[in-house]
């Protein structure tokens, strides 16, 4: 009888344990800007259910990206550091992957938040847009994989919706199919035509061979430029289901009611234990999609469009917490991974890109509309309503605050740069706990964040600022995207101060003269920055030009007819999640 009554008391306390932890939901919007939503001040895009979050919950004013680029911005989410500290910030000018057979993405010996939550018996799932990476050495490690990284479900799209995913939008090649095939082929034209005319002068007489190797040359240029067509979009824009890929290229039919039905799912299935998650939406990336019930209803074009259907989507995912009364166990947060890409826009006119609302810049550069993003966080019962708090928070932050709820330590071998939301959110305290925070354009310091204690101030020092074109734009639309260095930045000596608190726009910047105390503030925010470079350690760059590169070896393919990589398992699999 003793032993059945300890064993009942076990059962009791361990059901109580998992009855106190609360649920995760954590929803990423993709390139979705400041000024998008309703609740944060748009009147025309419709995000009824967004709205619905921010008033149930917590706005966040001064919600920070960690990077301005989709892979740094998102290995900082899941790890709750810089992206410096893990090998996920490039030093060249591409800062994301392009390519699914790459051998970079997030390090093995990185920590993300769902191993953490794994390891407290939770039930954790990622679904829709990965960008981390897959494979190391062979195609069938997936040391970067999503279920190498704590989620025991993975549902999506492993490297990132792009404009070459979808027929008839265009490339993100553009600049480089002009540079290495347009311009040859140019180069060429010009020769034979000048062989050519010299023969026709009689002034030099080439040997058949020349005009035979250039024509080849010509060919073999072409030749390379429609394989790359041809191929990029199996090869690189495929749907998985774990470790097994379910769709060879991807539908855009009906893609987000897809990933948001096995959300939905995933969410039933798990009502009774602890769970995590991570709904990674495709929505606001170009290429622009949206399903029949929403395709030409917004008044803002196919961006419109597509973010009343990603609305839609998050609305459905509060109404089955709601439907399995477990929203008021269930912390809920909604961000982007940075700000709009003001500079996508089609070549006849129409802008693809969001609104960084009052907001300088976008995507891809430290201007606060590249990472001043929307943050919301919904938690009944324990997270007052309706509130609206204009600290410094960082999306690194959702690591320690979720570690902590779900009642795991913290990794002690490493720097976590994120701090918990609790305190703050639950009005336990009224400051944030960054006094300071560091914007990376890449792996190079772009600039400082300061609030000091015992003030209402909040500056923010650029060591470099990006030239935008053509002069006088709000983005760099001659290169599609800021570069971090080189003739792309202007350097600042000394650093570019702003006062954010009362000057929010970056209209203003301060000098010694405007300021009585510039040169001590610049002298405390650089002591500050080179306090963070002490605590740096050299690490495998895994944005490198060698980890970045598509190499055949690492290439999955859904069939074995060579590259031809054409399935859909999506239906035979059964959509939703187990």
């Amino acid at each position: 009888m003793m032993t059945l009554l300890l064993l009942l008391l076990f059962l009791c306390e361990a059901q109580s344990r998992a009855a106190s932890k609360p649920n995760f939901v954590l929803l990423m919007a993709d390139d979705l800007g400041i000024g998008d939503p309703g609740c944060y001040g748009n009147k025309t895009l419709r995000t009824p259910n967004i709205d619905r979050l921010a008033r149930g919950g917590v706005k966040l004013t001064q919600h920070l990206a960690a990077s301005p680029l989709c892979t740094p911005s998102r290995a900082a989410f899941m790890t709750g550091r810089y992206p410096v500290r893990s090998g996920m910030a490039s030093q060249s000018q591409v800062g994301v992957f392009l390519f699914s057979a790459s051998s970079g993405g997030l390090p093995p010996s990185e920590i993300t938040f769902a191993k953490l939550l794994k390891d407290q018996g939770y039930s954790t799932a990622l679904i829709g847009k990965w960008h981390l990476g897959i494979s190391c050495h062979d195609p069938g490690d997936f040391c970067h994989h999503p279920t190498s990284h704590g989620f025991d479900y993975f549902h999506g799209l492993p490297l990132t919706n792009m404009r070459d995913c979808k027929l008839g939008e265009g490339s993100v090649f553009t600049a480089a199919f002009r540079l290495l095939v347009l311009l040859p082929m140019q180069l060429i034209a010009l020769a034979l035509l000048t062989l050519v005319v010299l023969k026709w002068l009689g002034l030099f007489r080439a040997p058949p061979c020349a005009f035979l190797f250039l024509f080849l040359l010509a060919t073999l240029l072409l030749g390379l430029l429609l394989g790359f067509l041809h191929y990029f979009r199996p090869l690189n824009c495929f749907l998985m289901r774990n470790r097994d890929i379910t769709q060879q290229p991807m539908s855009y039919d009906n893609l987000t009611q897809r990933l948001t039905a096995d959300a939905a799912h995933f969410l039933r299935r798990n009502a009774e234990t602890p769970f995590l998650l991570v709904l990674s939406f495709l929505h606001m990336h170009t290429a622009l999609f949206s399903s029949k019930d929403f395709a030409g209803k917004s008044q803002h074009g196919s961006y419109g469009d597509a973010a009343e259907e990603m609305d839609w989507s998050v609305g459905q995912i509060l109404d089955v917490l709601d439907e399995l009364k477990l929203a008021n166990n269930t912390l809920v947060y909604f961000f982007s991974d940075q700000g709009a890409h003001v500079e996508e826009v089609t070549v006849k006119g129409e802008v693809q890109g969001g609104s960084n609302g009052i907001y300088k810049g976008g995507k891809a550069n430290n201007w606060e509309g590249g990472i001043r993003v929307p943050g919301i966080v919904r938690w009944p019962g324990v997270i007052q309503a309706g509130l609206e708090i204009d600290e410094p928070t960082s999306n690194m932050d959702i690591f320690p605050t979720v570690a902590k709820l779900a009642g795991s330590p913290l990794p002690q071998d490493r720097v976590i740069d994120g701090r918990d939301l609790m305190p703050l959110l639950q009005m336990r305290t009224q400051r944030s706990e960054h006094e300071f925070l560091f914007h990376y354009c890449n792996s190079y310091l772009n600039a400082v964040r300061w609030h000091p204690p015992n003030s209402t101030s909040i500056w923010k020092a650029f060591f470099f600022t990006p030239k935008f074109s053509p002069e006088g734009a709000n983005g760099c639309f001659d290169t599609h995207v800021c570069f971090c260095y080189g003739q792309y930045v202007t350097y600042h000596d000394p650093p570019l101060l702003f006062e954010i608190s009362r000057d929010p726009r970056e209209r203003n910047p301060l000098t010694p003269t405007s300021e009585p105390r510039f040169w001590e503030i610049l002298e405390a925010m650089q002591e500050a920055a080179a306090r963070h470079a002490r605590t740096l350690q050299d690490v495998p760059n895994q944005l490198s030009l060698g980890n970045l590169m598509w190499k055949p070896w690492l290439q999955l393919c859904c069939s074995s007819l060579g590259l031809s990589c054409q399935c859909d398992r999506e239906d035979q699999d059964g959509r939703h999640s187990p």
